[in-house]
């Protein structure tokens, strides 16, 4: 599971970095491709953990849909919150992200990453990628970039798990402990963030 864990972390930043130019936003493909070359060389090595929070920060925003993401992993408790509490949801949800995967960033140890191929399926189009190290096979992962408008990063599904259904479920099950309610995970996530 710490391998699986690993692999998110790297695909989460090779496919937030090179958003922030709109060159490269031409196609799902290319711009997974020129994320996957990017991020390795800006997120990873022996760049200090403020800054590297920022850096993934900037691109996070810039490429990921933050709302829709957040949104899709409060689920069914997104309508049960007030305005306030999705407000706060929102800004937690970022920095939670923003904090747990940048510091992941630290463990990455050589591993490479190649697109293989992309096709549509509705409003997204997924890129399929393969992330490897020498010596072991290859993880299937596959990048959901919503098309339309500036293409944005909706999930990333590795071997068939999907990021964002899997924390919603880790959300779901604070929330049920909380018995139903959502200020239990707003407790929880400030707990995380210091916040």
């Amino acid at each position: 599971m710490r391998a699986l864990t690993r692999i998110f972390v790297i695909l989460a930043g090779v496919l937030v970095l090179p958003v922030a130019q709109p060159a490269l936003a031409e196609t799902p493909k290319a711009l997974v491709e020129s994320l996957g070359d990017k991020a390795i060389r800006q997120l990873t090595g022996t760049v200090a953990r403020p800054e590297r929070e920022a850096r993934f920060q900037n691109l996070l925003t810039a490429g990921f849909d933050i709302h829709a993401i957040g949104r899709f992993t409060l689920g069914r408790y997104w309508n049960q919150a007030n305005p306030a509490q999705q407000a706060e949801y929102l800004k937690l949800f970022e920095k939670f992200i923003v904090q747990a995967y940048a510091a992941r960033f630290a463990e990455y140890s050589g591993e490479q990453f190649r697109v293989v191929g992309e096709r549509p399926d509705g409003e997204v189009t997924i890129v399929q990628s393969e992330v490897f190290k020498p010596g072991n096979p290859p993880a299937r992962v596959e990048w959901r970039v919503r098309h339309g408008g500036q293409p944005k990063i909706v999930d990333v599904v590795v071997e068939g798990i999907s990021m964002a259904v899997t924390q919603r479920s880790e959300f779901a099950a604070v929330i049920s402990r909380g018995g139903g309610n959502v200020d239990s995970l707003l407790t929880a996530l400030r707990q995380k963030t210091g916040s």
